[in-house]
């Protein structure tokens, strides 16, 4: 996930040998840098799959700097996504020129162009103008045509990452969270789902902090793809919707907000400029089809981070409270399936914190 600047004290001994070598040979053919080896490290909060870090050195000209991005990938992580497949997915997007540069890779991470843009803030969501930029952006980014086969990973990623709950689980943790009837809940959310052929390249974790804009040029660039894939366009914009709720950048970043989820024209207006945005006007129809398909990706959503939660809690050490976040995601399913779904499958009784 995104993370923005926290200015503390030289973090230089977090940055492993083999990725100092590489920043100092980078380093060292920049002619107005006059030493290599007096680089600046300064860790950026917000991100909780890795650790990352801005990197910087000072020049001859006064109040100058080169820059460049550190990413050091995070323990157990590798559970969630494919690294290799994701650093081909990054040097393709680079490509595409749709993101940073990959300047060099180490054993557990890589270094990345350090982009010139401002990372969004969870007020920025919220903004009509900032909204329909990042939905005319969100179109293009599905557009992308990636090498390989267009296969849906939705469904097969909530088994896997189920499963693989299930075994970090204590029975004690299993139980308030209902984690045996989450297979169920998956299959009827496919079955339901199983008439959508809208099929894209989707981001699959689009929070403010994945998401850049250069303030002079108004361009977004959309970042971090650990999670990308393709998977039903209705899912990446219902994942968007619900990272309205989130703030990563204060006391307590596990605590979601559904009062701050976006309301009914707020939704209509991003879909309106999403579906226009590549020429023509959507018809009322096709605007409402489109919201129906995201709220009820919107019950995967909640699952997919839900299983997340339960997994980064026992894989990941950074300072997150990721079992709380879990809960939260379970509970708004487990709230909102009804009146989605209506009486489709049986739904227990709503999880709450004192069970």
């Amino acid at each position: 996930m995104g993370a923005v600047e926290n200015p503390v004290d030289n973090k230089e001994y977090r940055i492993p040998g083999e990725a100092k070598e590489i920043l100092k040979s980078l380093a060292s053919k920049w002619e107005d840098v006059a030493d290599a080896s007096s680089l600046q490290v300064i860790p950026l909060k917000g991100a909780m799959t890795n650790e990352v870090f801005q990197i910087k050195w000072p020049t001859k000209t006064e109040n100058v700097s080169h820059k460049v991005l550190v990413r050091i990938y995070g323990e157990g992580v590798e559970v969630f996504f494919d690294r290799e497949n994701e650093i081909h997915t990054f040097e393709f997007i680079s490509k595409q020129g749709q993101g940073p540069r990959l300047l060099g890779r180490f054993s557990n991470g890589r270094i990345e162009e350090f982009i010139h843009a401002r990372t969004l803030s969870a007020s920025d969501l919220r903004d009509p103008d900032m909204s329909a930029l990042i939905a005319a952006k969100m179109k293009e980014f599905h557009g992308l045509e990636m090498p390989g086969p267009k296969n849906i990973s939705l469904w097969d990623r909530l088994r896997n990452w189920l499963e693989t709950a299930k075994r970090l689980c204590t029975p004690e943790e299993a139980k308030p969270l209902r984690l045996d009837s989450i297979e169920e809940e998956i299959s009827l959310l496919e079955k339901e789902l199983s008439g959508d052929r809208s099929i894209g390249f989707c981001h699959n974790d689009l929070q403010y902090g994945n998401i850049m804009i250069d303030e002079k040029t108004r361009v977004i660039t959309i970042i971090d793809y650990e999670y990308a894939s393709y998977n039903p366009i209705a899912f990446d914009i219902a994942n968007h919707f619900c990272e309205m709720t989130a703030d990563y950048h204060t006391d307590t970043p596990h605590i979601l907000d559904y009062s701050k989820y976006p309301g009914l024209d707020e939704r209509q207006r991003f879909l309106h400029v999403y579906l226009s945005s590549s020429g023509g006007q959507p018809s009322d129809n096709e605007v409402e089809q489109l919201l129906e398909n995201v709220e009820k990706y919107k019950l995967a959503s909640h699952l997919f981070w839900g299983l997340w939660g339960i997994i980064s809690e026992h894989v990941n050490e950074i300072d997150f409270d990721y079992m709380e976040y879990a809960r939260q995601r379970f509970e708004q399913y487990w709230l909102r399936k009804p009146a989605l779904l209506g009486s489709l499958g049986t739904t227990p009784d709503v999880v709450s914190a004192d069970d």
